[in-house]
């Protein structure tokens, strides 16, 4: 009894040539939708920037949300500087140990204060707090759509929802840092008198050593562009969202995420372009 014998059919693999052509192919992808959501971001700022023309609409909305996403979030930027100002204290007198003068724990306190810490720690704070909130809000009103609704009734999303959370979110986070500087640096004193036996003249005296009114006035700058990018982002991702519950959770996790991003980038961008070119000019 024969046998047969079924030919064999050849594999195919993975060339080479696949390879070369897949790695330019994923590349041009990722750059095209990167390029795609640049896109559509810029296009969504100028829109919204064009709506504040229709100021009966927003107007009404945005003292409304600046108390709901200033005002409420105001216990939340003080405590976080009272702590902040004590461990700055403590660690100064820790670094200058035997060194240098007690009374550049306030210089330390001062500085670091104003230009960094209560600007970016109370902005990533709010990140969580503000833009979880705006889109997690006006991602239910997405799934559920009202949107839809206001649309049918004649109302443009973004002066009614979008604008005044904007201004309220540029408008109230200087304020919020402002009240922070104060407290941290306060809450340093206090802890240097406190806890480090070192003279309120003294603390004083290392504050007036270095200050100058560019410190605050850079870290209020600051502020104002991190609360512009937290309610912008979160208000995308709000009125992007899809998929019911689980997209509303989806909004306000990415909201979170791309919002401390962009504040750490943003801090960078503002030290590298004004600080140094602050340096550059004297």
């Amino acid at each position: 009894m024969s046998t047969r014998v079924e030919p064999l059919v050849p594999v195919r693999q993975s060339t080479i040539l696949d390879a070369i052509t897949f790695i330019p192919a994923a590349i041009g992808a990722g750059t095209r939708r990167s390029l795609g959501a640049i896109g559509a971001t810029t296009r969504f700022i100028g829109e919204t920037l064009a709506a504040s023309r229709d100021v009966g609409t927003w107007m009404p909305q945005a003292a409304e949300q600046a108390m709901r996403l200033g005002v409420a979030s105001l216990p939340i930027g003080l405590f976080i500087a009272v702590f902040t100002g004590i461990v700055l204290a403590l660690l100064a007198s820790y670094s200058f140990t035997g060194a240098v003068p007690l009374y550049f724990v306030g210089t330390l306190v001062e500085k670091t204060i104003t230009l960094e810490l209560a600007p970016v720690l109370t902005g990533l704070a709010l990140a969580g707090r503000v833009g979880a909130n705006i889109a997690a809000e006006l991602g239910t009103m997405r799934v559920t759509e009202q949107i839809d609704a206001l649309e049918t009734l004649g109302y443009d999303p973004l002066p009614y929802l979008v604008l005044p959370r904007v201004l309220a979110g540029v408008v109230m986070f200087p304020v919020i840092v402002g009240a922070s500087m104060v407290i941290g640096v306060g809450a340093g004193w206090a802890a240097s008198v406190a806890l480090l036996h070192l003279s309120t003249a003294d603390f004083a005296k290392g504050v007036r050593l270095f200050f100058q009114t560019f410190d605050v006035e850079y870290g209020l700058v600051k502020s104002a562009s991190f609360g512009f990018a937290v309610t912008l982002i979160g208000s995308i991702r709000g009125l992007r969202t899809q998929g019911g519950a689980v997209g509303v959770g989806r909004a306000a996790t990415s909201a979170v995420v791309y919002s401390a991003v962009l504040i750490l980038v943003l801090d960078a961008f503002w030290a590298v372009t004004w600080l140094l070119g602050r340096e550059a000019s004297q």
